[in-house]
């Protein structure tokens, strides 16, 4: 394959959203020339990206049909699209097959730190931490008004089932937890897991749901005020211990103005997110006491960001060798 370079299996990457710094050097010592820094959508479509042979990307760079497009000339342009992480919404798929371009992502390499995030955020919300330590900076003492609920004993619906959803399921049954999951793409299940046919069943059983799914046109706003109002409100254990939801999935399967309404009603009595419809984000779940968020950073330690640095580390040098990965998400040859 030639690249733009001109040199025999070395080429240049930019990488708009960084980029852990061992990656960063081994790539450099093996000849490949690296730009780090954001391009913008309007660069993007004025080509900014097409003097490059690859891109790596996060979460931060949105690669729509337009965009691919600019970013391929007649004599070359990106061949290579890395998606640094395990959701691939911000690239069109079918634009990339249509140009050539092989894209592939880093799906098991950030599992064991959103597998955390996910088991911290439901802690937090069951047990008012996040409450309680904004409480504490206010200069009260409110500790008469903030009586949390374990998680054990009570039932946890998990909303897809893939490596995550089934970490999250082994360690939460640990705690005690009923497991119950509805994921269309998936028959079976291991244990004492409850499988369902329809989504429904998942919201009318279970008092904690934890969303693991992708975004698509069928999952967006799957989480409405129809849905969490079939939420039972009283655990299997028969506590009073109400609702609870969490995503560090993707922003837009929970509709945040319906959630917002679900907390002020007491529909919901927590609301944990990871990630949000628009970022940064900036609406008025911030000011209800029963929601929690963190910015996006699910996949943010230093041992994720270093285990999906090396593995598309290893994709770059395979396809700047071959031409072609084994692993792409688009199956070019």
């Amino acid at each position: 394959m030639q690249l733009n370079t001109g040199v025999e299996n070395m080429g240049r990457i930019a990488v708009t959203d960084g980029m852990d710094e061992k990656t960063i050097a081994f790539l450099e010592s093996a000849g490949h020339e690296l730009e780090l820094r954001h391009h913008t959508f309007e660069e993007i479509l004025d080509g900014s990206l097409a003097i490059f042979d690859a891109v790596v990307i996060r979460s931060a760079t949105k690669l729509c049909a337009e965009l691919i497009s600019a970013s391929v000339t007649k004599d070359g342009g990106i061949r290579f699209i890395g998606r640094a992480g395990v959701g691939v919404d911000n690239i069109d798929i079918d634009a990339a097959t249509e140009h050539g371009i092989v894209v592939c992502n880093t799906p098991g390499s950030s599992t064991r730190s959103v597998v955390e995030m996910t088991i911290g955020h439901l802690l937090s919300s069951t047990h008012n931490i996040s409450s309680a330590d904004r409480s504490l900076r206010r200069g009260e003492w409110a500790k008469k008004d903030l009586k949390g609920s374990e998680i054990g004993g009570k039932r946890l619906g998990l909303i897809g089932f893939g490596r995550i959803a089934r970490e999250v399921a082994r360690i939460a049954t640990e705690f005690g937890m009923e497991i119950h999951v509805y994921d269309p793409y998936v028959t079976e299940a291991p244990g004492s897991i409850q499988m369902h046919d329809e989504i429904d069943g998942i919201f009318q059983k279970c008092t904690h749901i934890s969303i693991h799914c992708n975004l698509t046109e069928e999952t967006r706003h799957l989480v409405n005020s129809k849905r969490i109002s079939m939420m039972p409100g009283i655990g299997l254990d028969g506590s009073n211990c109400g609702n609870h939801i969490v995503s560090c999935a993707r922003g837009g399967i929970v509709d945040e103005d319906a959630a917002a309404h679900a907390l002020e009603s007491g529909a919901l009595r927590t609301l944990a997110l990871d990630v949000f419809e628009n970022e940064p984000y900036d609406g008025s779940l911030i000011d209800h006491e029963g929601f929690h968020g963190s910015p996006h950073i699910s996949a943010s330690t230093i041992e994720a960001q270093s285990r999906i640095g090396l593995e598309m580390a290893s994709l770059l040098v395979e396809f700047f060798e071959t031409g072609v990965t084994s692993t792409s998400i688009n199956n070019i040859q």
